[in-house]
């Protein structure tokens, strides 16, 4: 499809730089697109209205890590460079694969040390060696700790890489460590956070739970590629990254007991969506599953195992506004969004939401 089919114009001044405050507070746009779509204002603490005993909520309960790493490169007779890294994906206890800026001057073998004056903390530097370069300034950084030493030295140093189009109007800071990670999150790896959770509170558990609704766990870690604009100009030629990712075995039986009783599955956030789909067989049965996940959700896609999907507002020719007008209808989507920007609801990743029913 054509990338320019999923542009709109959106102001300056519907994307949030915080979050609404109490989390549940904010606003929930739902969208029924059955027929001519029905579009209802209401906030997220009514979450439980929409939802029957017996249905199950699915969440993404990965941990947002310091990921942006800033350092200078250093190359046998050259100066020392000023650099930064954001990881996205750890390809082993001792490598994550970045993506660096400016990234057409680094080359493979050039040595960078990350954190204040090359000290990460009590246990020494954080250097790396830049093992590959790929396309886009992406790398993959071999360093010189590993394991939990490393995951150490990251904390101390790195900062929470705040999407593009915040950390363009605002700097990083100590509220931002809580802000931008869900009440739920425990696996870390995340360099982004799935931010449909963070307005979830415990009071909105507890009337979840008093409504029956169940609550199940996977992890995605959502890496820096879900900030990258799609540059072609068909959906064809687009590549998405690929993310790590996990359903456990016993996730996965109690979400088909859900289906299997006429239970319904909301996914929280398009990366527990992505996810679950990826586990899913073409019959609508989720299976355990582990690894690598590249999935591209446009419209004509078949949704397998997913009822409801809530989730905030996103960016113009994105790759998840493409996956919500999959799963709500193109025009149905292009409706919402143009009324949300004209009521006032706030947009991206400290924004409002939506509650979407699956167009069937």
């Amino acid at each position: 499809m054509r990338v320019d089919l999923f542009d709109f114009d959106l102001p300056e001044e519907s994307i949030a730089l915080r979050p609404a405050s109490p989390r549940d507070s904010a606003r929930l746009l739902v969208v029924r697109p059955d027929g001519e779509p029905e579009l209802a204002d209401h906030r997220v603490s009514e979450l439980p209205d929409f939802l029957k005993p017996g249905d199950a909520l699915v969440f993404n309960d990965t941990k947002v890590i310091p990921a942006q790493l800033e350092g200078i490169r250093h190359r046998e007779g050259a100066g020392g460079q000023q650099v930064s890294a954001t990881l996205h994906m750890r390809t082993a206890p001792d490598a994550w694969k970045a993506f660096a800026k400016p990234g057409k001057r680094i080359k493979v073998g050039d040595r960078i040390e990350f954190g204040h004056g090359g000290n990460a903390c009590m246990i020494g530097s954080l250097a790396a060696t830049v093992e590959e370069k790929g396309e886009g300034g992406e790398v993959t950084l071999r360093f010189d700790l590993s394991g939990p030493m490393l995951d150490e030295a990251i904390m101390a140093v790195g900062h929470i890489p705040l999407p593009p189009y915040i950390a363009a109007k605002r700097a990083e800071d100590d509220k931002d460590r809580q802000d931008y990670q869900t009440i739920y999150a425990r696996e870390e790896g995340a360099v982004a956070a799935p931010t449909a959770g963070l307005h979830f509170t415990p009071e909105l558990f507890a009337a979840l739970d008093a409504a029956g609704i169940e609550r199940h766990f996977v992890t995605l870690h959502v890496g820096a590629g879900t900030f990258l604009p799609v540059k072609a100009d068909d959906t064809a030629d687009h590549k998405m990254h690929q993310e790590i990712g996990y359903v456990s075995a016993d996730t996965a039986a109690r979400l088909n007991a859900v289906k299997a009783r006429g239970g319904r599955i909301i996914c929280v956030g398009t990366t527990s969506l992505r996810l679950i789909e990826s586990a899913a067989t073409d019959d609508g049965v989720i299976e355990p599953w582990s690894g690598a996940t590249g999935i591209f959700i446009t419209p004509g896609y078949r949704f397998k195992a997913v009822d409801m999907l809530m989730t905030n507002f996103h960016l113009p020719r994105s790759t998840l506004f493409m996956l919500v007008s999959a799963f709500s209808g193109l025009e149905t989507m292009r409706s919402a969004y143009a009324h949300a920007i004209e009521t006032g609801y706030r947009f991206y990743s400290y924004g409002d939401s939506s509650l979407l029913f699956r167009k069937d």
